[in-house]
Protein backbone atom coordinates (compact mmCIF):
# COMPACT_ATOMS: atom_id res chain seq x y z
CA UNK A 1 0.00 0.00 0.00
CA UNK A 2 2.86 2.11 0.76
CA UNK A 3 4.68 2.24 -2.08
CA UNK A 4 1.89 2.56 -4.64
CA UNK A 5 0.58 5.49 -2.77
CA UNK A 6 4.17 6.81 -3.03
CA UNK A 7 4.59 6.17 -6.78
CA UNK A 8 0.96 7.73 -7.28
CA UNK A 9 1.81 10.60 -4.84
CA UNK A 10 5.60 10.92 -6.01
CA UNK A 11 6.60 11.03 -2.52
CA UNK A 12 9.50 9.24 -0.84
CA UNK A 13 8.83 6.07 0.42
CA UNK A 14 11.16 4.66 1.94
CA UNK A 15 9.23 0.95 3.02
CA UNK A 16 11.98 0.54 5.49
CA UNK A 17 11.96 3.60 7.70
CA UNK A 18 10.70 2.23 10.61
CA UNK A 19 11.82 -1.04 11.69
CA UNK A 20 11.44 -3.62 14.50
CA UNK A 21 13.85 -3.84 17.07
CA UNK A 22 12.29 -6.85 18.94
CA UNK A 23 10.15 -9.81 17.97
CA UNK A 24 7.38 -9.63 19.25
CA UNK A 25 4.27 -12.51 19.92
CA UNK A 26 1.53 -12.43 17.63
CA UNK A 27 -1.46 -9.72 18.60
CA UNK A 28 -4.06 -11.35 17.71
CA UNK A 29 -5.58 -13.07 20.97
CA UNK A 30 -4.49 -9.86 22.88
CA UNK A 31 -6.56 -7.39 24.30
CA UNK A 32 -6.26 -3.75 23.85
CA UNK A 33 -4.22 -3.18 27.16
CA UNK A 34 -1.76 -5.66 26.57
CA UNK A 35 -1.36 -4.91 22.69
CA UNK A 36 0.31 -1.48 23.99
CA UNK A 37 2.88 -3.48 26.29
CA UNK A 38 3.48 -5.89 23.82
CA UNK A 39 4.70 -3.15 20.71
CA UNK A 40 6.37 -0.84 23.67
CA UNK A 41 9.47 -0.58 22.51
CA UNK A 42 9.30 -3.11 19.62
CA UNK A 43 10.16 -0.18 16.67
CA UNK A 44 12.68 2.50 15.38
CA UNK A 45 14.27 4.60 13.00
CA UNK A 46 16.30 3.18 10.54
CA UNK A 47 19.35 4.94 10.65
CA UNK A 48 19.97 5.21 6.93
CA UNK A 49 16.62 7.54 7.16
CA UNK A 50 16.65 9.52 10.58
CA UNK A 51 17.47 12.26 8.13
CA UNK A 52 14.26 11.70 6.10
CA UNK A 53 12.49 12.45 9.61
CA UNK A 54 13.55 15.46 11.26
CA UNK A 55 10.53 17.62 11.11
CA UNK A 56 9.14 15.95 8.20
CA UNK A 57 5.38 15.16 7.42
CA UNK A 58 5.06 11.34 7.95
CA UNK A 59 2.46 9.53 6.31
CA UNK A 60 2.23 6.08 8.55
CA UNK A 61 0.00 3.23 6.24
CA UNK A 62 -1.36 0.61 8.59
CA UNK A 63 -3.52 -1.98 6.33
CA UNK A 64 -5.77 -2.67 9.39
CA UNK A 65 -5.97 -0.48 12.28
CA UNK A 66 -7.85 -2.71 15.41
CA UNK A 67 -6.57 -1.24 18.51
CA UNK A 68 -3.88 1.59 16.78
CA UNK A 69 -1.65 0.09 19.64
CA UNK A 70 1.27 -0.56 16.41
CA UNK A 71 0.21 2.59 15.23
CA UNK A 72 0.92 4.78 18.79
CA UNK A 73 4.48 3.04 19.08
CA UNK A 74 5.44 3.87 15.63
CA UNK A 75 4.18 7.56 16.17
CA UNK A 76 6.59 7.85 19.31
CA UNK A 77 9.55 6.85 17.53
CA UNK A 78 8.35 9.40 14.75
CA UNK A 79 7.69 11.93 17.26
CA UNK A 80 11.21 11.34 19.09
CA UNK A 81 13.01 11.38 15.69
CA UNK A 82 11.66 14.80 15.06
CA UNK A 83 8.58 14.51 12.28
CA UNK A 84 6.83 17.65 12.44
CA UNK A 85 3.19 16.16 11.80
CA UNK A 86 2.41 12.19 11.50
CA UNK A 87 -1.01 11.23 9.55
CA UNK A 88 -2.10 7.81 10.06
CA UNK A 89 -4.17 6.24 6.37
CA UNK A 90 -5.25 3.13 7.10
CA UNK A 91 -7.64 0.67 4.83
CA UNK A 92 -9.58 -0.78 7.40
CA UNK A 93 -10.55 -0.54 11.00
CA UNK A 94 -11.98 -2.94 13.00
CA UNK A 95 -14.68 -2.27 15.38
CA UNK A 96 -14.75 -3.87 18.91
CA UNK A 97 -18.07 -4.01 20.07
CA UNK A 98 -18.30 -4.47 24.08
Amino acid sequence: MAEQAGLRSQVAHPPDLLERSCATPSQSELGPAARSRNVAGAFRIDSRHAHRVKVARIILIDDVLTTGATVEACTKVLRRGGAARIDVLTLARVVISG
